[in-house]
């Protein structure tokens, strides 16, 4: 079943506790990845409890234009691939999906051809150099615009040779897009990662049966690849970890709240915000893990300030919803080499500051670090908050207005399809019916 289109604007009405059990859409970065993998995989890959949302639906229909088969029943997909299926496609729009521009380039630098990745407004901002230096060392000839090579991407692949490759910043990304060239390449592809990523790329390759290793490497990995023919993947997709982060901060913060959200993806690199709330005096519990999924449980408590390295929760995806949580929270927490969110979706570190100074708190840039001063409550409201396109900042804003006495009015929530269609739905399945309504934007 299809959500209806979300409203832009929304103002939220706090009900009361949050109650109930629910569960976030299928992992977004799973969901990718899958799909990828699937095209590339020699048969036919089956995956259930895929993501519903328009960033994945933009991999799926690159998928289907480079000529694999895709065949979708709800949640359930069938991806008929081989590398023999594949062929130049022309243009690759990614819209707003920077992970689908990101990985499908690994895949057409494999293919000898010439393709275009192209994206909105937004992701036409969004710096490219990170996976330009990389497949260009590997042999493929990729060009964007300007010295950091924004959107449209140009890619010619194909004639590919391994390298050792060390990524300056912690991106799961730019690693599975080297990898994914990999697949072509001749000789050993290597990844060294400073911080461990999250590292669905190397388990879904190792599942369909590459030539691939990974071992530690100081505090992070080194991921070894050599050309890998794959078979097809038969999977389960667990919910998404950074979609279950809104609502459980949203349990913590609004008082006489419990939430559980059912079968969420529960391997180390993905919850490192657990332990971020938990160090907060958080109640957050985490129950019946089996195949590496698990149901997270939150209860409302009383916040303190903590301390919070980005090697924590390394794609920074948690940080506006534990940016929310920081508000609430009595004294300083400190978000430590966060700069990287400047060049997310939005400048998501501006925007941050943005959210928790609506919320009644403050917060201020330190070069790369972000400083939330909390004051032990959200308040007093209402919130106003424009999420200037960003759907991470968008669901974050109405948690924020569900701990708020007064409520709030939040901007631009129709980005948040890009990623969870069923938002405002099972909010109201927490909250009860009333606890948003669609408004006329006042500009």
């Amino acid at each position: 079943m299809t959500e209806a289109a979300l409203p832009d604007t929304v103002a939220v009405t706090p009900l009361g506790p949050l109650r109930g059990v629910l569960r976030t859409p299928g992992d977004k970065s799973i969901s990718h990845r899958a799909l990828l993998i699937g095209a590339l995989a020699e048969g036919t890959t089956r995956v259930r409890g895929l993501s519903d949302g328009d960033d994945v639906a933009r991999t799926a229909a690159a998928v289907l234009q480079l000529g694999a088969a895709v065949t979708r029943t709800g949640a359930d997909v069938a991806v008929e691939g081989g590398r023999d299926r594949l062929h130049a496609a022309g243009t690759l729009e990614c819209a707003n999906s920077g992970t689908s521009m990101r990985l499908l380039a690994g895949v057409v630098a494999g293919l000898d051809a010439e393709s275009v990745l192209t994206g909105d407004a937004s992701l036409s901002a969004r710096p490219m150099d990170r996976i330009v230096e990389p497949l260009s060392a590997m042999g493929a000839r990729v060009h964007g615009r300007g010295p950091r090579h924004l959107p449209p991407l140009s890619v010619r692949g194909g004639g590919l040779h391994g390298v050792t490759w060390a990524p300056p910043m912690a991106s799961a990304q730019v690693k599975s897009a080297v990898l994914l060239a990999g697949l072509d390449a001749s000789g050993e592809t290597v990844v060294d990662e400073a911080v461990a990523t999250r590292a669905h790329t190397e388990e879904l390759l190792a599942a369909a049966g590459a030539a691939i290793t990974v071992e530690p490497l100081g505090g992070g990995r080194r991921v070894r690849l050599r050309r890998s023919s794959l078979r097809p993947l038969d999977l389960d997709v667990p919910g998404d970890p950074s979609q279950a982060a809104f609502w459980l901060v949203a349990g913590c913060v609004v008082p006489g709240s419990r939430v559980q959200v059912e079968r969420v993806y529960a391997g180390a690199d993905r919850t490192g915000f657990l332990g971020v709330l938990e160090r907060m005096g958080a109640s957050v519990v985490v129950l019946d893990t089996l195949d590496g999924a698990g149901d997270l449980v939150a209860e409302h408590s009383a916040l303190r300030a903590t301390h919070v390295a980005a090697a924590e929760i390394p794609s920074l995806d948690e940080v506006p919803a534990l940016a929310v949580a920081a508000a609430a929270a009595t004294g300083t927490t400190t978000f430590s080499d966060v700069g990287e969110l400047r060049v997310k979706e939005t400048d998501r570190l501006a925007a941050t500051i943005r959210l928790v100074e609506a919320l009644g708190a403050s917060a201020r840039a330190a070069g790369d670090d972000l400083v939330v001063e909390g004051r032990g409550a959200i308040g007093p409201g209402p919130v106003r908050f424009d999420s200037g396109g960003d759907h991470r900042m968008a669901m974050a804003a109405v948690v924020g207005a569900l701990g708020c006495p007064r409520g709030g009015v939040i901007d631009g929530m129709r980005c948040v399809e890009t990623s969870y269609p069923a938002f405002l739905s099972d909010l109201e399945r927490l909250a009860g019916s009333g606890a948003w309504e669609a408004v006329t934007p006042v500009r």
